[in-house]
């Protein structure tokens, strides 16, 4: 033997061993992790969760890529064989790696398609791969390789067909289901042949999308039903071939907007609930804990679709009128309402994805700032644009951050008082548009702040409706208050700040913070005495909390997000509880604060809400802060709560002026919304139409409707007033003891009194008037 031909030989056998040493590599992983034994057995997708409505309606999904698995019987016949015809056709005969396909790309360098078979390209996406040089491309086709085999040992024909066309792209889509649901609107198993052969078509790359390039993806659906007559299979004849090419492209395509769905604003206030589940519990097959955006978990929430319809349905026919009336009166006073707050509009612009993008093109700043003052083409919210609220102007940037901070931004929130369960969740006019959740907003809560005060003297000193609060001129905390008086009923139905005043230095402000914090108001509330007005910033939901007590019987209930969580094959993973409640109060000094806020409604801020139909009891308690910047109104019926907000994003923007505050910018809302739901007779509500009335007042005085009247209409002639709450006021001396001169008065009746009458001169603590039969604990003995 030659020199020459030892060489030849040296060099074949060590090419073979080389190749062997490399194959060994990328089994074992040393040119990257390769997937073990166990994750091949259990090869699962990244699967969104899935975020479902207490009704079983989709709501929307959290996940890194979009899709959701279906099983093989799922999957039409006609999406397999096209898929089949068209990807590989000798799918059925070989073990991972198609030879005769590698040998047809070697030797035509790829012209006549890739030597890829359908178990090898599942293994690249499993892999993650597709993208290098030619060196890097080489070593992927070697582990492209080993797992198609190992794929092909540890599944069936039908199961590799079923898992690949799982994870398959189309576009930003990923999954067969997914993409029927985009481009046809149906589920895969209901898939035509030239629908099967449309999407088929573009696994070969995106320039087939029917969107966007039908003429191409018109040719490419043919070229599929070509091969589905030409491969050995024989899927159809010529005859039908032909009939289906003759058939125009026809799609019924609608993106999946996971971002709108149903209540965006709940999904997204969920994901720190889901978050911190995940973090706490471990998927048993990784070992890690769960992968909210991975795993494919269902969510199973308390929402109801169709509240949360009515809830989104009773905003855009509220704000809107809202909106038109401050537009007016913002009119010709914009340069002066931004005047002084320069800084505020300069945050906003460099805040914006315009000064964003052209900082990242590394344009100057001066040239980025001029940018902003040049008129432009663009899309602005408006309530009067098309159906997305959009509408096309032409304005400078600068104008345009002025005009959305003018728009009325909202949260509302609907929920079962007893079990806890959130039923409704609007966060802002429109998720497309502001991303920022209002029903988790700090803002001044103004007198919806109140009915805790008033509960505190109900419980602690003994009020009753018809004990009457002197008015008058009060200091605390180094800030006078002054206004008229009236009965307890009265002042609260009128929503008086010198009663409230009163009332605080009666109860205390330590007092005052404690029993808020224990019904559920978890931010800090500084220790000042104008919280009595409303002056905190409170979250709706922690003000929504507060408030379950009054409907259900003295027990504060906290909300209720999600029923249960599912793994994907719909195994129970976790089961919640209905409701974590407390008694806070008892139930007849409860039933007393549901009478007075009942008196809110009937006869006090919120009677406009009589003019709406709900069949059943209502109460509440509306709010406003200075200048109107902010109106509340959070009511409740026997069998449902729900708080409603509006306001400015930035709150020193004052709302339109001669206003009702909260019950103008609030209650119509809540109104409407309560209007829809005791209509739909599918949701079942209206069925307690009475607050529950303990048998300890069933035959007290306070039941008599003559007296209550008379009560809730029974105040003095000093000036009226509408609780305002004042942020500045936090600036004054913090007040944590009750003055001498203002202890609670003595718990002795005063038989030269008739109910109803004053009973004690403006500047000196009142005295309360007693009934028998109502149940008046001690001060501090109901907790």
């Amino acid at each position: 033997m030659t020199r020459a031909v030892k060489i030849l030989w040296r060099l074949f056998f060590g090419g073979i061993l080389l190749v062997v040493l490399l194959f060994l590599c990328a089994n074992f992983g040393v040119f990257g992790k390769m997937p073990s034994l166990q994750e091949l057995e259990n090869p699962e997708a990244d699967l969104a969760s899935e975020v479902i409505s207490a009704d079983g309606v989709l709501m929307g999904k959290y996940y890194s890529e979009n899709r959701s698995e279906v099983k093989y019987n799922e999957i039409s016949p006609n999406v397999i064989h096209a898929l089949i015809a068209t990807e590989d056709v000798r799918f059925y005969d070989h073990s991972g790696i198609d030879a005769k396909a590698v040998a047809r790309a070697v030797a035509k360098l790829g012209t006549d398609g890739g030597g890829s078979p359908i178990t090898q390209q599942l293994a690249k996406m499993i892999l993650k791969q597709g993208k290098g040089n030619i060196v890097t491309r080489g070593l992927d086709k070697m582990k492209e390789w080993i797992i198609a085999v190992k794929l092909e040992r540890n599944f069936t024909k039908e199961e590799i067909i079923t898992l690949y066309l799982n994870r398959a792209p189309w576009g930003n889509v990923y999954g067969i289901r997914n993409a029927s649901r985009t481009y046809f609107q149906k589920e895969p198993v209901d898939l035509k042949i030239e629908e099967a052969a449309v999407l088929v078509g573009m696994l070969k790359g995106f320039i087939y999308n029917p969107i966007s390039r039908p003429d191409k993806a018109l040719n490419r659906r043919n070229t599929v039903i070509e091969r589905m007559v030409d491969c050995k299979q024989h899927y159809l004849t010529e005859g039908e071939a032909t009939v289906l090419k003759a058939k125009p492209l026809i799609t019924n395509y609608k993106q999946i907007d996971e971002n709108v769905g149903i209540a965006p604003y709940y999904r997204r206030a969920l994901i720190d609930v889901m978050k911190k589940w995940c973090k706490e519990n471990t998927n048993p097959k990784t070992g890690e804990p769960y992968d909210l955006y991975r795993d494919g978990l269902k969510i199973y929430t308390t929402i109801d679709s169709r509240m949360q319809r009515y809830a989104e349905e009773a905003t855009a026919q509220h704000l809107p009128i809202l909106q038109k009336k401050l537009n007016a009166s913002l009119k010709g006073r914009m340069d002066k309402l931004w005047k002084g707050r320069e800084s505020i509009l300069e945050s906003a612009m460099k805040y914006s994805s315009r000064w964003t993008n052209m900082k990242e093109a590394e344009i100057d700043e001066a040239t980025i700032r001029k940018s902003f003052d040049v008129p432009v083409k663009m899309k602005i919210f408006s309530w009067w644009g098309n159906d997305k609220h959009e509408k096309d102007t032409v304005m400078t940037p600068m104008d345009s951050i002025k005009y959305h901070k003018t728009l009325l931004q909202t949260s509302f929130v609907a929920m079962d008082p007893k079990t806890g369960e959130i039923k409704a969740w609007v966060g802002g006019p429109d998720f497309r548009w502001f991303k920022y959740d209002n029903a988790s907003a700090m803002r001044q809560v103004g007198s919806t702040f109140k009915p805790l005060l008033y509960t505190l003297a109900v419980t602690d000193a003994g009020y009753t409706p018809e004990t009457v609060i002197p008015g008058g001129a009060l200091t605390l905390g180094g800030k006078t208050i002054s206004g008229g008086g009236g009965t307890v009923a009265y002042c609260l139905a009128q929503s008086k700040n010198a009663c409230a005043w009163r009332l605080m230095s009666v109860i205390g402000v330590k007092r005052t913070i404690e029993f808020a914090q224990q019904c559920g108001v978890t931010v800090k509330i500084p220790p000042y005495p104008s919280i009595a007005l409303g002056a905190a910033e409170i979250p709706m939901m922690q003000m929504l909390q507060s408030y379950t007590m009054f409907p259900n019987k003295g027990y504060n209930t906290e909300p209720v997000y999600i029923t249960r969580i599912e793994d994907k094959n719909g195994n129970l993973l976790h089961e919640f509880p209905v409701a974590q409640s407390k008694q806070v109060i008892g139930e007849v000094d409860d039933y007393v604060m549901v009478t007075l806020m009942k008196g809110v409604v009937k006869f006090g801020t919120a009677r406009s809400l009589n003019s709406y139909n709900i069949p059943v009891e209502k109460a509440g308690k509306t709010g406003t802060t200075n200048g109107n910047t902010d109106g509340w109104f959070i009511g409740y019926t026997p069998e449902l709560l729900a708080g409603s907000w509006v306001g400015c994003a930035d709150p020193f923007i004052p709302i339109y002026s001669n206003n009702a505050g909260g019950a103008e910018m609030s209650a119509p809302r809540w109104g409407i919304f309560m209007s829809k739901t005791y209509a739909d007779k599918k949701l079942n509500y209206g069925r307690q139409k009475e607050f529950d009335e303990p048998l300890e007042v069933k035959n007290s005085p306070i039941s008599a409707d003559a007296q209550l009247y008379d009560a809730f209409h029974n105040g003095d002639s000093l000036t009226e007033d509408n609780g305002n709450g004042d942020a500045t006021d936090f600036y004054n001396e913090p007040v944590t003891d009750v003055p001498d001169t203002q202890k609670p008065p003595k718990k002795e009746e005063k038989k030269d009194n008739k109910p109803g009458t004053m009973i004690a001169p403006a500047n000196k603590p009142d005295e309360k008037k007693t009934t028998g039969a109502v149940n008046k604990p001690k001060p501090g003995n109901e907790y």
